[in-house]
């Protein structure tokens, strides 16, 4: 995937959580990119706490394509997954992931939110203690800040 084709899905990946937002949802967003980097076969917001943008994404994914395929395809997603999401991805056989900013950058956001108690385990870690090869890319300093901007205000008023 080229840097264009990163931000640009990481962008509208955006859109997905600023969707989510205004449906009064934690503001997290994902796609499913398809294996040739550009075809968006589905896209999902956050829905709760336990149904998490990557991991609902990862479920449907792996009800509607096969584990060949989601091995060629990206999922993309406005922060690293977290633990649950990332061994979700992982059962479902996704072969990538890009996220845009770390867990560790939505962490000193939000704090100790009762909302929001972030995990700390990359996703890196989760991955490298499987048997499969997850290519991940990110953070993307270059949208972290236009990513963090929905929870800066959105955190705040919880």
């Amino acid at each position: 995937m080229t840097g264009d084709q990163i931000a640009r899905h990481l962008r509208r990946a955006n859109t997905v959580a600023l969707r989510a937002m205004a449906m009064g949802r934690h503001p997290f967003g994902a796609l499913l990119v398809g294996p040739d980097d550009e075809t968006v076969l589905a896209e999902q917001g956050n829905i709760d706490t336990v149904n998490h943008a990557e991991s609902t994404l990862a479920r449907i994914a792996a009800d509607n394509w096969p584990g060949e395929y989601l091995a060629r395809c990206t999922l993309v997603t406005t922060f690293e997954p977290c633990a649950m999401c990332t061994g979700t991805i992982y059962w479902a056989n996704i072969g990538r992931v890009v996220y845009g900013a770390s867990e560790e950058a939505l962490l000193a956001l939000t704090g100790d939110h009762e909302e929001n108690p972030t995990l700390s385990l990359p996703c890196r870690e989760v991955i490298a203690r499987g048997q499969k090869n997850i290519e991940v890319t990110g953070p993307v300093p270059a949208l972290e800040n236009d990513l963090l901007a929905p929870h800066r205000s959105f955190w705040s008023k919880r």
